[in-house]
């Protein structure tokens, strides 16, 4: 644990991406927030996610253009010439993540610990994180505050969510009615599921819950695709807000809805920080690391039957992180194990409108 002797003048914190992860990283800014309200902030990161993170108060923020690798570099050295930070937190570990972290000037520079180390991360850090084996990363990202002598066990997230954000969600999404989103895509389309099952739970939560269902993802072809390729597998009717909102309607939708279905993404990371239950659908990945943190009891996880079938192993002696993208390994997800998970959630939550 690194010591202090009074909190820092200055901070600079790096996590450039992706959603999920700048998602596990806010608690550790709320946490530097709480504890040391003086300090001053700075979060470099991506420009997508600095949609996401821009409204959160007392923070300045540096957009790094990741398409204008070379371009972002320099115009970021010359920026931060001049300024010296006490203290950075490099809580990201690509190549790209590390280039950056090398333009910030800072007594001390703090990053992971060896095992969750790549591209010479250790190289440009100064001190590391506690080492730590099967953690789940949002305890991983925490381990950062937990390093600077903060009280960080439950993580807090605040998110702020814009007015008309909140009106965008009371006019698109379906009133009365208990509301189950879809999430379908990922990042990687061998952790998505199979349009025809994701049609059959939404039938099913239609018809046996009273629920309206809503498919809810970004502009890119593959998830227009997978919207269409889900109303047309359904006998009910649908709201596909695919494509149609920006990433702080997409934080008032989810904030809105009463449960979230979806693979390892980083909505599902979001929709957790919201508080709104997710049943999380994972086989290329483990949950017990990547699922949604309040709601691992919801996941479906077959990772541990994936790893003996394409991998021949099991999890344990595994590399903590393995990803298992191979062409259907989300079929070892089934549709009655996930209605089973739904049917778990409408009935905690007293939320269907069937008798």
């Amino acid at each position: 644990m690194l010591k202090f002797d009074k909190p820092p003048a200055s901070l600079c914190i790096v996590r450039l991406s992706a959603i999920g992860d700048v998602t596990h990283a806010v608690p550790v800014l709320r946490a530097i927030q709480k504890h040391w309200p003086q300090t001053r902030v700075t979060w470099i990161c991506a420009k997508l996610e600095h949609n996401l993170l821009s409204d959160i108060e007392d923070v300045r923020f540096i957009v790094i253009d990741k398409k204008a690798v070379l371009g972002s570099y320099w115009k970021l050295w010359k920026q931060l010439a001049s300024e010296k930070f006490d203290l950075m937190l490099q809580m990201q570990t690509s190549a790209r993540a590390n280039l950056t972290g090398a333009c910030v000037r800072a007594d001390i520079k703090l990053g992971w610990d060896k095992s969750r180390a790549r591209d010479f991360h250790r190289f440009f850090m100064t001190h590391s994180v506690t080492e730590s084996h099967q953690q789940h990363q949002l305890q991983g990202h925490l381990s950062f505050a937990r390093a600077l002598g903060l009280d960080a066990a439950e993580p807090q997230w605040n998110f702020p969510i814009r007015n008309e954000a909140i009106e965008f969600a009371k006019q698109k999404l379906p009133a009365n009615r208990p509301i189950l989103l879809i999430s379908p895509c990922s990042s990687h389309p061998h952790r998505n599921w199979r349009a025809d099952r994701y049609a059959a739970v939404a039938d099913h939560a239609i018809e046996q819950h009273g629920m309206a269902v809503v498919l809810s993802g970004g502009p890119s072809a593959l998830e227009t695709s997978s919207g269409k390729a889900i109303e047309a597998a359904m006998s009910n009717p649908v709201t596909n807000l695919i494509g149609k909102d920006t990433l702080p309607q997409l934080v008032a939708v989810l904030d809105r809805v009463d449960v979230v279905l979806t693979p390892d993404s980083g909505p599902a990371h979001l929709a957790n920080a919201l508080g709104t239950p997710v049943v999380g659908l994972h086989a290329c990945t483990w949950s017990r690391r990547s699922g949604p943190y309040n709601s691992l009891d919801l996941c479906v996880d077959r990772f541990e039957l994936a790893a003996k079938r394409f991998r021949n192993s099991s999890p344990d002696t595994l590399r903590w992180g393995t990803r298992i993208e191979e062409e259907g390994v989300m079929d070892l997800v089934s549709v009655d194990d996930v209605i089973k998970q739904v049917d778990r959630v409408v009935t905690n939550l007293n939320i269907s409108t069937k008798p």
